[in-house]
């Protein structure tokens, strides 16, 4: 294929197993975790964990990447869609509360065939940075219950050098209005857990409360109650970050205090985190858990039978 998936619309060349494009991919997605996850918000991990799909590589390359392991490397295990849809059932039978798709952006044509191969009677999550076209949002229209986009910066300066990502901020709201379009107000069932919505996540990075405290501003001005937001203090450097004069810290319990203040103080909705969530433990391990390929629960294509 020809790739116009993400924001950059590089038309690079990809095939099944390798790619020409920022992402470095192929068109087969590469999972590096299938696994129940209990470290997301409340209304998404529930008591059973959330069903998580983490896919390598990605659309940025942030300097303090938590999950560099995978996302720069692409390190994983290459799987077919419908050993994608297998993983959906797996995770299903598990007794998860919900399909949660990580960093999915450039395998979105694939995610969608193994969705028509299999849904499971559960909510499905897309899990992604905020730097998400529009246009790749809307092939997702249906498919997707609940959008949980970050919303990193707001200053291009910090986007440019942090993530390699021009333009984020306007690129992060067009997509996260998408989102509201498709999905709506949050909804929750009786016991708490989000069946539909969009939570918005951000991360305070060390010396950056200026930029933490504009995204807060801009997301009250242009979403407000319509999105729940979820502040986050679990940053820890990593990868290339260890040796950044900024980045090479946690951030300082004044630094969170004085964000989560205005948060406050805007009437936003949402989640805080502990400052003790800053801890590597919270983590995933990438050392491949359990793939669907050990066999196969669906007919064969072209099959009558009924999955």
């Amino acid at each position: 294929m020809i790739c116009h998936l993400c924001p950059r619309d590089c038309g690079a060349l990809r095939t099944e197993h390798r790619g020409e494009g920022f992402c470095g991919m192929g068109t087969l997605p590469v999972v590096a975790r299938i696994a129940p996850h209990f470290g997301e918000e409340p209304c998404i991990s529930g008591t059973r964990g959330s069903g998580t799909v983490f896919f390598s590589g990605c659309t940025l390359r942030c300097l303090y990447c938590q999950n560099h392991e995978i996302s720069l490397t692409g390190n994983g295990v290459t799987l077919t869609p419908r050993e994608l849809a297998q993983g959906y059932k797996m995770l299903e039978e598990s007794g998860v509360h919900n399909i949660n798709l990580v960093t999915a952006d450039h395998f979105v044509p694939a995610v969608l065939e193994s969705f028509e191969i299999y849904r499971p009677n559960l909510p499905v999550v897309y899990n992604c940075s905020g730097y998400t076209s529009p246009k790749t949002l809307k092939l997702l229209d249906g498919v997707v219950d609940v959008y949980l986009p970050d919303f990193k910066y707001m200053y291009n300066k910090s986007a440019l050098a942090l993530s390699q990502a021009d333009n984020y901020a306007d690129v992060a709201t067009a997509a996260i209005k998408e989102m509201i379009f498709q999905v709506g107000a949050p909804e929750f069932d009786e016991n708490g857990l989000m069946k539909k919505g969009v939570i918005v996540r951000h991360l305070i990075l060390p010396a950056h409360t200026r930029e933490s405290i504009a995204v807060l501003e801009h997301l009250k001005r242009h979403f407000d109650n319509q999105v729940l937001v979820s502040l986050m203090c679990q940053y820890v450097p990593c990868g290339k970050a260890c040796s950044d004069q900024k980045l090479s810290r946690k951030i300082t319990r004044r630094e969170y205090d004085k964000v989560k203040r205005v948060l406050f103080e805007l009437g936003l909705d949402g989640f805080t985190q502990e400052l003790s969530a800053a801890s590597e433990e919270y983590i995933p391990s990438w050392t491949t858990e359990k793939m669907p390929n050990e066999s196969d629960p669906f007919p064969p294509a072209g099959s009558d039978g009924p999955i």
